[in-house]
């Protein structure tokens, strides 16, 4: 099947789903069940060893709170994916934030914020911290979040940002270079090399 007419169909089963087609769902979960393991392994990875919060878990969270009572409705697959980024950040933060309340302060939980170019090294970065950061861009740009949000947790590529955005891939790549600028510059982390 094709990556087209995989879009397609989940588009579709999201629309039936809205229209009150309960059985959408189960034929949704096996289209995106892969796509979302593949980005919660690769957060997951960028993780401190020892982690506790495995992908499957993750995806499951983040699907149950998608799907849910009170759930959110995606329009198109890319808006699932824009949700699911949003909601698996929400997931790892409240994750951390348990992790660092049981232990009374101890060690926080790192992510590593990848680089629009592969680096030799990925920078770590405390999730608390960026979400915090995070939560200060939206006042600053909420659009440069959201590029983060897809690009860094939902694992986007420029063009599914761009159309998720419903903006052009032109303006995608500044705000996602400007937005790891500011990231960088906020969390002290080093410039790219």
């Amino acid at each position: 099947m094709s990556d087209r007419q995989t879009n397609q169909d989940v588009t579709g089963l999201l629309q039936e789903w809205q229209a009150g087609h309960a059985d959408a769902l189960e034929r949704l979960l096996p289209l995106v069940y892969d796509e979302l393991r593949r980005v919660a392994r690769g957060r997951l990875r960028q993780e401190r060893p020892g982690h506790t919060l495995q992908a499957t878990a993750l995806v499951h969270e983040a699907y149950l709170r998608l799907t849910g009572p009170g759930h959110l409705t995606p329009q198109n697959r890319t808006h699932f994916f824009a949700l699911s980024a949003r909601l698996m950040r929400q997931i790892l933060v409240d994750h951390a934030r348990k992790k660092r309340a049981t232990k009374r302060g101890g060690g926080a939980t790192v992510i590593a914020l990848p680089d629009a170019t592969p680096a030799p090294e990925i920078a770590l970065v405390d999730i608390l911290a960026l979400d915090g950061a995070l939560d200060e861009l939206t006042t600053f740009d909420a659009r440069l979040c959201q590029v983060v949000e897809l690009k860094f947790f939902a694992g986007l590529s420029i063009d599914e940002a761009a159309q998720a955005l419903k903006v052009s891939t032109a303006t995608v790549e500044r705000d996602w270079t400007v937005a790891k600028a500011w990231l960088r510059q906020r969390l002290s982390l080093p410039p790219d090399p």
